[in-house]
């Protein structure tokens, strides 16, 4: 797989050439278009609006429309030799304690390879005064025609890059909460007690059941079978009063239940040895 940028970390007077590596891949079921009389493939094509020309890549450029529709072409060159010194460079800006960040802010992650045996030795150091500190590093960088403001944090001895949120384009939830209600402290005693019920200690167990789902319905329909339906539920009716309390007591006993289960079906079945079989062989019955 290709790099995704290649730069350096500039950290104080220190630079480390780097190289940008996908840290995630998309496993989503990708679908096509097709006109469904003849199943031929539907493309997107980019057309000119005056002449109706269909156009290739090199023919299209980008630009900017004021307000009064006036259109200012901003080229590639242009943009790349915009006066930004993060232009080529991820610059660190400050150290902050990692509980500090709003995981709201954090997006997209990728991995920052070293770029060269030059590299290695800064990129070590770094690597460490992070881990030693337990802080993480809030950067600056620039990619696809914008600047970003990034996280840097350690995984597994790799320096890890996120996107993160400018603080202005994050919404405040303040209009988005609910009105001022009264709860018992035996609700919140339950809620709490449910949330243990659902601990787990990693996150290596769970599944995308839709895409698994959705390759059955794939695999049925190549082999000329009728694709899995679910199987049809009473709707629940609205408006009911939910009793709270009755229903958290409830879920409580369905996840200790369900953790019981999944504990005993993932104990190891006892092994017989042939020595084992043979003394049992030979033991006498009772009378």
């Amino acid at each position: 797989m290709p790099s995704i940028w290649s730069g350096a970390i500039s950290f104080g007077l220190v630079t480390i050439p780097i190289r940008v590596e996908a840290a995630t891949e998309n496993r989503s079921i990708a679908f096509h278009q097709y006109h469904l009389p003849d199943m031929a493939r539907v493309r997107v094509k980019k057309v000119c609006e005056l002449d109706g020309k269909t156009l290739d890549t090199d023919e299209i450029g980008r630009g900017y429309e004021t307000t009064e529709g006036e259109l200012v072409e901003v080229t590639d060159d242009e943009l790349d030799s915009m006066p930004l010194p993060t232009a080529k460079a991820i610059e660190i800006e400050a150290f902050v304690p990692a509980d500090s960040i709003d995981p709201i802010r954090i997006g997209q992650g990728y991995y920052l390879e070293a770029d060269g045996q030059v590299a290695a030795k800064p990129y070590v150091l770094l690597r460490r005064a992070l881990e030693r500190n337990a802080k993480v590093a809030v950067a600056k960088f620039s990619w696809h025609d914008r600047e970003r403001l990034g996280l840097l944090r350690v995984k597994g001895g790799v320096i890890v890059l996120h996107a993160m949120k400018w603080p202005d384009e994050i919404r405040s939830p303040e209009e988005l909460a609910p009105t001022p209600t009264e709860v018992s402290a035996a609700e919140i005693g339950e809620a709490v007690q449910l949330l243990h019920e659902l601990e787990v200690d990693d996150l290596s167990g769970f599944r995308d059941e839709y895409r698994t789902a959705l390759e059955k319905v794939i695999e049925a329909k190549l082999e000329g079978k009728e694709p899995p339906t679910a199987a049809e539920e009473e709707p629940e009716q609205p408006g009911g009063v939910v009793d709270l309390m009755a229903a958290l007591e409830q879920s409580v006993t369905r996840a200790r239940e369900s953790r019981r289960d999944a504990t005993v079906h993932d104990m190891p079945k006892k092994r017989t040895t042939k020595k084992t079989a043979k003394k049992a062989a030979r033991k006498p019955r009772s009378a």
